[in-house]
């Protein structure tokens, strides 16, 4: 059930811009949701940045009630060693390829590796002995909610590059680690994305049939590499779920950003380190400012 839309706060604690005094941009991203009392940390940035971000927002991590981290990449669970010295009991939730060592094909040709030595079952389990797995969709806390693994269906979405699960370049990672969350909210549905490795679409398609219609999608939508027939086809089908509110960041990339606010002039809004969304009644919907975004 939708909770009272007052009770929820998402607050955008690491991403690759900043706005605002003092605050630290790296490439990486980390949300800080509050729901029905709860406080949910979804991703923890490379790591170079939160602690000091949290700090400067009025963010206490030691509060932290569940950590859920989107999939295996360094800028999205590299702080998570840091947050767990607030947090020490907090569950940690990931699918259990997360843990698998993983690579990407650089521009040179090379093989990089993009996971954590920390994501190592014995040592995680170490410094995070509450491990949950995220093998199906889950209620994190009361409200919020984990996709678990995101069913492929679409014929024109790919996991967003050449990723590996071995350094000879031969194993294909398929990520099928790649979680986002998802708030029932008054006025729709709220998906919070990492990466949307498992396409966002794909992912809208998964959450809309279980938790009503989506009403906002902000995050990484790795669309670095898209081609125009894809873009096009993310757009018809954002237009199709009746998406109100679009915040595309992070892996995105800057042809998509310009594609999708072109596509969706009044519905984009800015996404970065600093910004605060609370949730506004439903009637008449919110118009986000320049200071701060208002989710309907």
């Amino acid at each position: 059930m939708p909770m009272d839309n007052a009770d929820i706060r998402i607050t955008l604690v690491c991403e690759n811009t900043a706005t605002g005094a003092g605050l630290l941009g790296e490439h990486g991203l980390s949300w800080w949701i509050e729901a029905g009392g709860r406080r949910v940390l979804f991703d923890t940035g490379q790591g170079l940045s939160i602690l000091h971000n949290a700090q400067r927002l009025g963010v206490d991590l030691s509060t932290t009630d569940a950590i859920v981290l989107s999939h295996g990449h360094y800028d999205h669970v590299g702080g998570l060693p840091a947050v767990l010295e607030q947090a020490r009991d907090c569950p940690v939730w990931l699918h259990p390829a997360a843990l698998d060592k993983k690579y990407s094909r650089g521009k040179d040709g090379r093989a990089r590796r993009i996971s954590c030595p920390l994501l190592d079952k014995e040592r995680l389990a170490s410094i995070a002995p509450r491990l949950r797995w995220l093998t199906e969709p889950t209620e994190i806390v009361p409200g919020v909610f984990a996709t678990g693994p995101v069913p492929r269906r679409t014929g024109f979405e790919d996991r967003g590059g050449d990723f590996f699960r071995d350094e000879a370049m031969q194993v294909v990672d398929p990520l099928v680690d790649d979680v986002a969350l998802a708030i029932p909210a008054l006025a729709g549905t709220v998906v919070v994305l990492g990466c949307a490795h498992a396409g966002v679409v794909n992912t809208l398609d998964q959450v809309a049939p279980w938790l009503g219609p989506v009403a906002v999608v902000m995050g990484g939508m790795h669309l670095l590499h898209a081609d125009r027939p894809r873009l096009q086809a993310t757009a018809e089908a954002i237009h199709r779920h009746g998406v109100r509110s679009l915040g595309p960041n992070h892996c995105t990339g800057e042809k998509a950003l310009a594609f999708l606010r072109q596509e969706f002039p009044d519905q984009c809004f800015p996404c970065h380190v600093g910004m605060r969304w609370p949730f506004s009644p439903p009637h008449p919907p919110a118009v986000p400012d320049q200071s701060q975004t208002i989710i309907p």
